[in-house]
This record gives C-alpha cells, structure tokens and sequence, in this order.
C-alpha cells in the first residue's frame, strides 16, 4: 500500500539514474559497487547476532567486571579472526563504584527503601544477579544529608521557576525528582544550584510503567521495582575522564587533584524505584502539585517542602581502574591515510541486551561481512576502522580519551566518525553533520524495511507525510531530502563531532519497540528478544545500512560531502533563533505591562498561593547582518562548487586535494577556545545543552547566550559563527580552483 508514493514519483525517478553519481565513480565502478553491497547484504547473518547477543549480555558488565573482560576479549578475538589488525587500548581512570547506599524516611511516616530490583518469573537472568552492581548514580559525591522533602517534578528549569512562584524555596531540602523531560546529570545540577542538599530521582509509571503500557514480563514497560543506574558526571562541562580534561588519560598522564574536579555533583544524588518513591511522595503535604505535575501513582502529588522528612547516606569506592577500547583496522589500498571508522561502546551497567549489545551485534554483523568481502578479493579503498568502546556509559570515557590521546592524528586522518548504540525496532533516526545529509537520503533509498515492501525513505517519509510539521510535510511534497537530526550528546559520537570537528552520524532504530529497561535489571536478552526486536531483523537493516556508509564512504573517489543541506539547515538555525528572540523579547514586554498593570495578582485564584511571576529582564534587538552577510556569500561558492562539480574534470592528483578540503570542512566549524565556559566543546553549529545535558543546542554560542540573559556576549558569539562561515566560503573556492 503506497498512497503518498504519486506524490512524490517525480523524484524517484531520478534516483534510478543518479544513485551513485555524488561519489564521483565511473559507470564501471558504480555496477562494482552495487554488486560488492548486495554481496555485502547476503553475508550479514542473523544467527551471528543472536549467538553474539546471548553471550555478551548473559552477565552483567559494567566496567572493571570480570564479564567485561570477557567481552572485551570475546570481541577481539572475533575481531581479530575475521582478518582484522587488533589492538587493546589502555587508559587509566577514575572509577567510583558504590560501597554504602541507604534512604530513609524518618518523619512522619517510618520507611526504609528496598533500593532492589526484584526477579521476574520467566526471565532466568533477573535470579542470577552475580556481578550485578546495585543502583547507583555514577559521579555523586558521598554525603549524609536529611532534610525535608520537596518535589520538582522533572527538576527542570521552567519547574524551578514554577515552585518559585508557589514561594517554594529548595534551599536546604532534598529534591525529589523524576526522570525525563532531560538527561539525569542536569536534575542535581540545577538542585544544587537552587541551594538544595541532597536529590533523589525516580522514574514514575506515566512516563515509563503502567500507563505507557504492561510492565515486564507481561509487557516491556518498567515494573515497580526497576530502578535506572546512570551517570551524573557534568558533561555539558566535559565528558571523559573527570581527572584528565583534554588529555587521553593514560598511565602517566598528568592529572587533576581529586578536590579540583568540576564535574562531580555538588551534592548527594541517588536512582529509587517508583516503589520506593511512593512512600516519600505520599509523605509529602502542603500545597498541591499543578495538574500537568501529577504522575500516575495513586496518589495526589503534593509540593512540599515536607512534611516529609529523608536521610540520604552514599559513600563509594573511587578506585583508579584500567579500561581497554579494542580498536580494529583494515588497512585502505588507494588512500591508506584518509580513515573511515565505525564504534559502538561494550560495557553496560547491567546485563545490556539493548544497551550496548543491540547495536555491537550490528557492528560486528558489519565487520565479519566486509572481512568475507576482503577473503573474496575485495580491498576498501580508505582504511576502516572499528572501536568498541569502554566506559561509555560513566561518561563517554573510553572514546573520549582515544579521540583526545589521538587527536593530532585523528584531525589529520579520519574521514568521518559513524556511530550506534542500544536500539529496537520502528523508524531509522538519523542525527549527524549536515554536510552528510544528501548522502544518507541515498543510502535510505536503498535498504528496505524489513516488515514491509518499501525502503526506509518511503516509510521515513509516509510518516512525515501522517505525523510530521507542516514544513517537513512540504519538504517531502517538493522531493527534498529528508532532514537528519542534530547530535547533542549522550553516546561516543561526542567527542569525534564536537571536540575534534570530525564529520559524525549516529543511526538507530525506535518507535516500534520502546521500553522501560533501560538501564536496569531487566535489560535482558529474554526482555530483547521477545520485546524490542524479536527475530534481530532491525538489526540485520542497521548493519546494511551502517555497512553500505562504510562502504561508499572508504570506495567514492570524490567524498560525499554536500554543503547545500549544510547551508539550509544553518539558514533554518538562524531563523529559529531570530524568532526565539523576538518571541521571548514580546512575552517578557507582555509580562512586565501585566505585572505593572497589577492584572496578574486580580487574575489568580485568592485560594492558592501561587504567586505572580517575577519582572522580567528586557531582551534587546540584535544584530545578525554580518551572519546573514557570510551565509549569502556561502550560498554563491556552494552554487559555484556544485557547478564545477557537475561540469569540470578534476585530475586524480587533484582529487586526493579536494578530499582532504571536504573532510577537513568540519574541522573548521570548531574553534580552540571552545563555547563560552567549556572550553572542550568546539564546534559552534552543535552541541549539548548546558541545561539540556543530552539535547542539542543548534549555533550553541549565540542561542544559550540569548537564553542565559548573555546578552553583552551575543554579538562576539554571532562574529565567531560568521568567521566560520566565511572560512567554509574560501575553503570552497579552493576547492573550485581543483576543478579545470
């Protein structure tokens, strides 16, 4: 069943003609190529993937476990049997695992929490527990605290502003909060800034249990007892090794004192369950939480602070360890110093079935094809390399310090960083640079989706068409291509993309599969298999789709880059922000008229104690002619480029020049002097939220001044963005000058 297809058959037909025709390759070539991938597409093997998903995640292994080890050898052996050259990269890092975790309710009501997950009949690993590290939030500091409690809801922002005007004030009190609405590490970042002294963080059944759907093992959701384990690192600051910022920490690596270190929690951070936390939110009176704040357990969710009251005691072991990425190569026959790589992390917190091993498999599924491709006398091109990644999951640790201990390298070399992690079944996400846009829309075009007869294009864009904004819908009507996401953060693409500026995709699958386990107990194989991606058939399109990159990335003899998506996308940034700030520069004119009239106190209910909202500060205009200037000087060398691209010859010699101008592209949207207050991010067209965490912040520089109230440093942070702009304009007149 096709309906939207008429729509959009005009554009289709071109795709026929032209597929290959963006990576510079001769007709000859382009029949090679197409006949190497359907190859490519008969060897990747499902029954690999169940053999390698059932070994890997049949223990917990976190990092430093015995079964970490194992897997990490498991994976370079397998690795290494398929022809690859291994290496085991070594670094050195700091590690706090838990020794003493206890919460208590101490007034009114009396009530120890169990901090346990609890086994599910039917799933035999939930009974074998051995090695499994109990919940906990990675980079807390120790502390005893007790206070009385308030809830925040998701401890966000806006609910910061929202308690201020109920009059509630966290100073000294233990937040509780649930997760959502932002990554974990932000919820005790903005407590402790708001004075509190301790945070608790529970995932309630309306975002994750009962309400979304049935609970493990009847369904996939999160039964009471799950608890989610997580990081709290601050990696809006930096991510990696919180003693070696910048530095790959190996052995002898300089190092920061343990009293200097920025990205530890101010305060006492610790996972509950919503079993546990329904005592503690039972317990807590005065006013009533607003409507949207309500959750779904039985009760009336109140605000606080008290009268409950809690004690928090955390201490942890804060071990230095060694972790080991294992790093495969395959040496490229036509351009050996330019890399093509691929990486998926391998430690989990516990048994990690989605979370890593769901994409691994794909990964592994995708060296073993190519390997057999090789022994049948295929050569890539470009090298390609793979990582599996250590100590993702305490903070991005193992990448990061393979990118910054090898970043002279890397910044000379790699091509491209292509990365997946824990997925399920659904919808191709694609997030990335845009500069790889165009090319991904074609690789789509040419795997199909495995339940239905269409490619993963005509079913992205049927849900576009049902689902999606008005502007998306039209971009799909016109035949353009379908926008990839930007990355913030959250898997090891980080420091590839926003530290070295290194061309980066991250590719999974959602929407079909979704689940509460992760991150707990029961992230199983059992809980995988019959829930997530039952017969891996999600996974066998991930490795053609992840191998089919790799492979036309290391064969094009001209890389793929397009800078007409780079400039529409950056075009689209700009006015989302010129908007935003003449939205807010309305609303805060609305407010402070509203406030100065008295309208608010005679609007709101005499019965409750909300408050009218504070005066707010002005926000001036700000001046974007400069930028607008360097995007339309952009758009002529992008409109000249392709020309020449399309018309001129270019000799071979030349080419190996025009690559390197490609690939580097990136590298020129960083600068050394990072965003304002974290220096190790880079790259001002992307990066995480400093209040955000895992959300990206599109022109971070500009937008989070203007958000922050920044306003004296808006026009520094527009000036450097068009600096970048205009040094990509005399890139791509460089690279005009190849073409003859």
């Amino acid at each position: 069943m096709k309906l939207y297809l008429p729509i959009l058959s005009f554009f289709f037909f071109s795709i026929t003609v032209q597929a290959y025709d963006y990576l510079g390759l001769s007709n000859d070539e382009i029949e090679s190529l197409e006949t190497l991938e359907a190859k490519f597409d008969d060897l990747i093997d499902r029954e690999d993937m169940h053999i390698w998903m059932k070994e890997m995640s049949s223990r917990p292994h976190h990092i430093g476990s015995e079964w970490n080890r194992h897997n990490r050898f498991y994976i370079a052996e397998l690795l290494e049997s398929w022809g690859y050259d291994v290496s085991l990269d070594e670094f050195h890092i700091l590690f706090p695992s838990p020794k003493s975790i206890e919460l208590e309710l101490i007034g009114p009501n009396k009530y120890t929490a169990s901090l346990t997950e609890m086994p599910v009949e039917g799933d035999p690993s939930t009974f074998d527990t051995t090695g499994l590290i109990q919940p906990y939030n990675a980079f807390s500091i120790d502390g005893e605290v007790e206070g009385e409690l308030v809830f925040v809801n998701y401890g966000i922002p806006e609910d910061y502003e929202l308690l201020e005007r109920y009059g509630i004030d966290v100073e000294g009190k233990v937040v509780i909060a649930k997760y959502g609405r932002s990554w974990r590490g932000i919820k005790p970042k903005l407590a402790a800034e708001k004075g509190a002294i301790g945070a608790i963080i529970y995932s309630d059944p309306e975002d994750y249990g009962y309400t979304v759907g049935d609970v493990y093992p009847e369904g996939a959701w999160l039964n009471e007892t799950g608890v989610q384990r997580g990081s709290v690192m601050d990696m809006p600051l930096y991510p990696g090794d919180v003693l070696t910022p910048g530095i790959g920490a190996i052995k002898d690596a300089e190092r920061l004192d343990i009293d200097d270190v920025e990205t530890f929690t101010k305060i006492p951070v610790m996972p509950i369950s919503y079993s546990d936390a329904l005592p503690l939110l039972r317990s807590i009176d005065n006013e009533v939480a607003p409507n949207e704040w309500q959750g779904s357990l039985p009760i009336t969710y109140h605000l606080g602070p008290g009268p409950a009251v809690v004690r928090m005691r955390l201490e942890f072991n804060w071990d230095m360890i060694p972790i080991y990425n294992v790093i495969a190569r395959l040496e490229g026959s036509v351009y050996p110093d330019e890399w093509v790589m691929r990486g998926n992390h391998f430690d989990a917190w516990n048994f990690g079935a989605a979370d890593p091993i769901s994409g691994l498999v794909a990964m592994l599924a995708e060296a073993k094809a190519i390997s057999e491709l090789v022994k049948s006398g295929y050569s890539p091109s470009r090298t390609i390399v793979y990582g599996a990644w250590d100590a993702e999951e305490e903070g991005l640790i193992g990448s990061t310090e393979w990118v910054e201990h090898n970043a002279e390298t890397l910044k000379a070399n790699l091509v491209s960083y292509i990365n997946t992690d824990g997925g399920s079944k659904g919808f191709l996400n694609i997030g990335g640079s845009h500069t790889l846009e165009s090319f991904f829309n074609e690789i789509i075009k040419d795997v199909d989706d495995p339940n239905l007869n269409v490619s993963l294009f005509d079913r992205k864009a049927a849900n576009i068409l049902v689902n999606g904004s008005d502007s998306d819908k039209d971009r799909v009507s016109r035949g353009d291509d379908l926008r990839i996401n930007a990355l913030g953060s959250g898997s090891d693409y980080s420091p590839f993309l926003q530290h070295l500026g290194v061309a980066s995709a991250h590719l999974n699958f959602s929407g079909e599969g979704d689940g509460g386990s992760y991150h707990t107990l029961y992230d199983t194989y059992n809980h995988y298999t019959t829930w997530r991606d039952p017969d891996l058939v999600y996974r066998e399109v991930l490795a053609k789709v992840a191998g089919r990159t790799t492979l036309r990335l290391s064969e094009a003899r001209i890389l793929p880059f397009k800078f007409s998506n780079f400039i529409d996308t950056v075009n689209l940034y700009l006015e989302q922000i010129q908007h935003f700030s003449d939205n807010i520069r309305e609303q805060r004119k609305n407010i402070n008229s509203l406030l100065a009239d008295d309208v608010y106190r005679l609007a709101l209910d005499p019965g409750k104690s909300i408050l009218p909202p504070n005066q707010r500060t002005l926000v001036p205009y700000f001046n974007f002619s400069i930028l607008n200037n360097s995007l339309e000087s952009l758009s002529t060398a992008i409109y000249e480029y392709e020309n020449a691209y399309q018309e001129k010859q270019i000799s071979n010699e030349n080419v190996v020049k025009l690559n390197k101008l490609l690939y580097q592209s990136e590298r020129v949207m960083t600068r050394d002097h990072g965003l304002p207050n974290r220096p190790w991010y880079k790259h001002h067209i992307y990066a995480p939220g400093f209040y955000t965490g895992y959300g990206v912040k599109t022109l971070p520089g500009i937008r989070e001044a203007i958000e922050e109230n920044d306003f004296d440093l808006v026009d520094h942070q527009i000036s450097i963005v068009a600096d970048i702009i205009n040094e990509l304009t005399d890139n791509l007149h460089e690279a005009i000058s190849l073409f003859n």
